[in-house]
């Protein structure tokens, strides 16, 4: 049986504001076994990139991680100095940024960059050890050695984003967290890059996390999942039984909100109203001014938060089991 390679635990993290503490997120855990995928989902602003830069702990300076603890292959990482983190990212664990435009240095040629890090993990390699796995890199994204040369504005959405995973990969790290990696793109590239993503996994071996707000594309690349609202976890568990026995309503809504191409056609439902605050005490139910059929106990504040386990490591909130 595989071991968990990443566990989180009770994971609370805030942003100072002038207008208070915004709780983005609040007693997060889940695990992520090694050659797993794990997928994290929900709407803008749920938590999910505030999950993934805690994890490498590259939040904004007003982000703070007030507790909880984050350990990867057995080493607590939270409350590390920035020089034992430099260690760990990219080596231990690494991440796809969502947006590839921006995760370029637009000055500085695309090989030089990779090496960069390469070099920082590595530094007894030889130059020409760096270009032969940089180049090794390119080939298993579909990328030609040429684009080491090449500055970022001279390449297309498409090739930058397969070089980020190049980079990502670079430091032979044991997880990598790919944060909505399609942005931006359109669904031709879209459906190439999340096949070269898979691909990469499943030949390396690494332990996946990721994070999208289109539940078709959880489906579709994970083998376990976690939906976050309001900065928490509110179902948890195997992708499959997520998918095909969804306990939480906010589950539900997201999987009738998306379309599909096979099967009987229906009216897809919306999402009214707004995410809550996330801004001082919350107390009750975050979700039940949005759900279609809240009880009078959750309507009132008074209904007991927490997930509680619905079937054999799915699990979901209390509050919305014992509400059907």
């Amino acid at each position: 049986m595989s071991k968990d390679v990443l566990v989180v635990k009770d994971l609370n993290m805030h942003y100072e504001t002038l207008a208070g503490n915004v709780s983005a997120v609040k007693n997060v855990s889940f695990s992520v076994k090694e050659g797993e995928s794990f997928g994290l989902v929900g709407e803008s602003g749920c938590g999910k990139t505030s999950v993934a830069m805690s994890l490498l702990q590259l939040q904004a300076d007003n982000a703070k991680i007030s507790s909880g603890s984050i350990s990867l292959d057995g080493i607590e990482m939270v409350g590390m100095s920035e020089s034992e983190l430099r260690k760990v990212r990219w080596d231990g664990i690494s991440i796809v940024f969502q947006g590839a435009m921006n995760a370029w240095n637009p000055v500085v040629k695309v090989g030089e960059q990779i090496r960069e890090a390469i070099r920082e993990h590595y530094p007894n390699n030889t130059k020409n050890e760096n270009t032969e796995k940089i180049e090794s890199l390119f080939k298993m994204v579909d990328l030609d050695s040429s684009i080491m040369d090449r500055f970022p504005h001279e390449l297309s959405g498409g090739m930058k984003q397969r070089a980020v995973i190049a980079l990502a990969l670079s430091c032979d790290p044991k997880v990598v967290i790919a944060d909505e990696p399609t942005t931006a793109l359109d669904v031709v590239i879209q459906d190439q890059i999340l096949k070269e993503i898979k691909k990469v996994q499943e030949l390396l071996g690494l332990s996946l996390i990721y994070i999208s707000h289109d539940i078709a594309v959880i489906a579709e690349m994970t083998d376990q999942m976690a939906v976050m609202y309001a900065g928490s976890i509110v179902e948890i568990g195997p992708t499959d039984q997520v998918f095909s026995n969804p306990k939480h309503a906010y589950t539900r809504l997201l999987l009738e909100s998306t379309p599909s191409v096979v099967g009987e056609k229906k009216k897809l439902r919306s999402l009214e109203g707004e995410p809550p605050s996330l801004i001082g005490e919350e107390n009750g139910c975050s979700f039940s001014p949005r759900c279609p059929d809240p009880s009078d106990k959750c309507k009132s504040g008074n209904s007991e938060m927490g997930l509680i386990e619905v079937a054999d490591g799915h699990f979901a909130d209390k509050c919305c089991v014992e509400c059907g």
